[in-house]
Formats: structure tokens, C-alpha cells, sequence
């Protein structure tokens, strides 16, 4: 927290270049946003604080996209889809899969995922920006926009060159915090006082190498329950969990099994907490993984992601809340932009357990969600959108970012060469999303499902 004392400055910073659309943080959403910016036309950069592009995927080591499927009916498709097919040419993934999610909790499901090395991502993530014609800045850190009269008309950054600004017609927001769109002053959701330390928990997660993953798949889930108990009774785990995913060859375990609560994102304080105390939890894990758990036996910690995983932080108040309602109920949205599929996923605040659970169908998403209700020059996309922390649980899979952000990315581009003041019309940005090979609605969705041969998940 800040103290008591301050200081004055006076800054001149440089203006280093001028943009259509500027999209602040390069995570799953902003990668697609950046892409789809740039395909659409606009001149686009992209600015990310870690040394690659991915986010969680990446710096995250969260080895897996969900999302993408709710049951046989595939939700994500344009340049998300694009990213797996070229995941898979790389040699940094075989496919979907079938997975269990939580497999050792109380409330386990069983979904699509596509597990992939995100170390070969990484490179993905270089060559599709490369070819949108993206700028990309690395290790670059917003620290604040560039208001004027209601509007967000760029960024100022800081990086290893020292302090610029970025001049933009449109900010996408992909910061996951709502940054941006909290420092210009649009309302949000999700920092109240009585959730600092009440929101969902963070996890750091390891990689293990030489891991017998057959031997550890073939036993029975009433054992690996049972593991998982006794690991959390002993406290040795930290939640009911003993999930990995593999890399191809499957020779390595990629451990989502920490589990750090009280933590609130939005502190600096609590965040370095977040780290160390995740890596003593790695620590602990990975011993009872070797001492008790079949196919673990001769393992080595290979690996700990740059940066814990954080589920939620601010949400912004824009012209639609998503709910949970809205997902249940199938409703329909003029306005959709994207696709969820769920599973709808919400880790308990203080204890071990997990409420988990598939929605009946594919759920619209609205543009209204993205935009904020009176500044200009902002979308905002990811798990920052409009919506209740129960619709949040659901909308925030990685599958479901890149659909967002892949609306963000076409939304800014059509607004940056809109006349001033003009809002790009919702139909003009499915037509392109469209254009582009992505599902708008629910009917679109079934309809592909019905029309294309069925991609077949291998077994985990």
C-alpha cells in the first residue's frame, strides 16, 4: 500500500509512434485481438510485460486450451482455431483430447481440451504476429493512458529504452486487470473491499519430467481420489487435485496442483507472495508426488512458471453484464460476438474443493459486454469483460478469450477507421468476424457441427 509520503514530477515523455489500435497485454486474448486488428487493416502493436507472447499459456505454463467444445459442438473458430492448427504443425501438440477435469475432486467433468508444449507456442505466437504485420513491444510495461475528453487515445509505456508514449485511435484492453479501463475511469466490479482476500485462488504451475504418464492414467479414479485426500489431510496438497497434461511423447507432467488463496492481484505485496509461497507449495507437491502417487517414482522438477495464474481480479461495468442466467438459458444476442462453451469453474476462496460444471449448450457472448458505457477509444476483452463473478467462472477459459478477442481485435480496427465518433454498427463486426472464419452465434456453431466431420479426440 502506498505510505504518507510523496513526491512531485514533472515528465516530458517522447510520443514514439502513432497507431490505429493498440492492444495492452499480450495473453491469449490480446495475441488474437493483435492478429485481428491487423488483418482487418490497422496499423497494430501489441504490448506485452513478459519476454513472449501467450500469457497464461506461455509464462503461465497452463499446457492446455479449453473452452473451445461443449460436448461435440466446436464454439471456437478463426484465428483461435488457426492457432491450434498451427500448434500441431509445429510439433507442439497431437490434438484434442478427451480430459477429465479435477479428476481426483468431489465434481470431476469430462471435456475437450488441447494440450500443447508452450514452449513451441511461443514460437507460434512470434510468426502469426510477424505475419499480421504487428509491433510487437516485450518487456514493456503500461503505465498508464492517454486521455482526452472522454476517450482513451493511447498509452504511456516504460521498458528497457526508458518511458514513451504510444499514440492510438483504439485501445483494446487485454491487461486481464481491466487496467486501462480502470485508470480512465470506467466502472468496474471485482475490487471491493470484502473480496481482496475473497477471491478465487492463484496456482503456480511445474513442470515434472521422466514421469510414467501410462502407468499414472490407468489407475482408477476411486485411487487417485483417495491420493488426492490424503495428500490434502497430511497437507503435503494443497487442493483435490492431482491434474497434469502432457507434452507430446508424454514423457512430462505439466501440475495445475497449487493452490493460493487470500491473494489479491491487484497488490504488488501480495502477488510476491503469491510466488514464493506457490514455489514452497511446488516443493511439498513435488515430493508426495514421488513418494506416493504411481508414475512419479523416478521424477524431476524440469520446470516453474515465470508467473503465478491469477483467475480474477476487476471486471469491468459495461452496457451488458453477462450472467449466469444468460449462459444457462441459451440466451440469444443480437450483438454476439463469441462463443463459450464452459465448463463453468469456480474454486473455493478459502478451502479445497471445486464447483464444476458443463453448461447444457453453447452460450452467446454480446458485444455490449466489451464496451464500456460512456469512454470512448476502449474495448475490453478477456476475463476482464462485463459479467457476474458466476458468468466470469465460465467465460474465462483461454478457448473463450481468443473468441473475445478476436471480436476486440475487428471491433477496434473498424472503429479506428470509422469517422470520428462513429461506433462501428454490431453487424458490421460479425460480418467481418465472419469473413474471418469465426462463430458468432449458437446456431452457427450446431450448424458447423452438423456439417463437418467431427474431430476426434484422442483418449488422455
Amino acid at each position: 500500500m502506498p505510505g504518507n509520503e510523496f513526491i512531485n514530477e514533472s515528465l516530458s515523455t517522447p510520443v514514439l509512434s502513432r497507431y490505429d489500435v493498440v492492444v495492452v497485454g499480450g495473453g491469449a486474448s490480446g495475441l488474437v485481438a493483435a492478429v485481428a486488428a491487423a488483418r482487418s487493416g490497422a496499423r497494430t502493436a501489441v504490448i506485452e510485460r513478459s519476454g513472449c507472447l501467450g500469457g497464461t499459456g506461455t509464462a503461465g505454463m497452463v499446457a492446455q486450451w479449453i473452452g473451445f467444445f461443449n460436448g461435440p459442438v466446436r464454439v471456437v473458430g478463426g484465428i483461435g482455431f488457426e492457432l491450434t492448427e498451427r500448434v500441431r504443425a509445429l510439433g507442439g501438440s497431437t490434438g484434442f483430447r478427451r480430459y477429465t477435469l479435477a479428476e481426483a475432486s468431489s465434481s470431476p467433468v469430462t471435456i475437450t481440451n488441447f494440450p500443447f508444449n508452450p514452449e513451441v507456442l511461443k514460437i507460434a505466437a512470434d510468426e502469426i504476429t510477424r505475419e499480421a504485420g504487428v509491433d510487437v513491444y516485450l518487456h514493456s510495461q503500461v503505465v498508464r493512458p492517454l486521455l482526452g475528453e472522454r476517450r482513451v487515445e493511447g498509452v504511456v509505456i516504460e521498458n528497457a529504452s526508458g518511458r514513451s508514449a504510444l499514440r492510438a485511435a483504439m485501445v483494446v484492453d487485454a491487461s486481464g486487470d481491466a487496467a486501462v479501463a480502470a485508470a480512465s475511469g470506467v466502472p468496474f466490479a471485482g475490487a471491493e473491499p470484502e473480496l481482496r482476500h475473497h477471491r478465487q485462488p492463484c496456482t503456480l504451475v511445474f513442470r515434472m519430467s521422466n514421469v510414467d504418464v501410462k502407468t499414472f492414467r490407468a489407475l482408477p479414479r476411486e485411487t487417485k481420489r483417495a491420493l488426492a485426500v490424503e495428500g490434502v489431510q497430511q497437507g503435503r496438497l494443497f487442493w483435490e487435485s492431482l491434474s497434469f497434461c502432457s507434452t507430446p511423447g508424454e514423457k512430462d507432467a505439466i501440475c495445475l496442483m497449487s493452490r493460493i488463496p487470500g491473494i489479491d492481484a491487484l497488490d504488488a505485496g501480495d502477488l510476491t507472495r503469491a510466488e514464493q509461497t506457490g514455489r514452497q507449495q511446488v516443493k511439498s507437491v513435488v515430493d508426495f508426488l514421488r513418494e506416493r502417487v504411481p508414475g512419479f517414482e523416478a521424477s524431476v522438477l524440469a520446470g516453474i512458471a515465470e508467473r503465478v495464474g491469477v483467475r480474477e481480479t476487476r471486471r469491468i461495468v459495461g452496457r451488458h453484464t453477462l450472467t449466469e442466467s444468460d449462459i444457462v438459458g441459451g440466451v440469444r444476442f443480437a450483438d454476439a460476438v463469441a462463443l463459450g462453451a464452459g465448463p463453468m469453474d469456480l474454486h473455493e476462496a478459502g478451502g479445497t474443493g471445486i464447483a464444476l460444471w458443463m453448461p447444457p449448450a453453447p452460450f452467446e457472448i454480446p458485444l455490449a459486454c466489451l464496451l464500456p458505457q460512456e469512454v470512448g477509444g476502449l474495448v475490453v476483452t478477456g476475463r476482464a469483460i462485463s459479467a457476474t463473478r458466476e458468468a466470469n467462472g465460465g467465460a474465462r477459459h483461454m478457448g473463450t478469450a481468443m473468441c473475445l478477442g478476436h471480436a476486440a481485435g475487428v471491433y477496434a480496427a473498424l472503429a479506428a477507421a470509422a469517422p470520428a465518433g462513429r461506433e462501428p454498427a454490431a453487424e458490421d463486426v460479425r460480418r467481418v468476424l465472419v469473413e474471418q472464419n469465426a462463430l458468432v452465434s449458437s446456431d452457427a456453431a450446431v450448424q458447423l457441427s452438423e456439417r463437418e466431420a467431427p474431430i476426434e479426440a484422442l483418449p488422455a
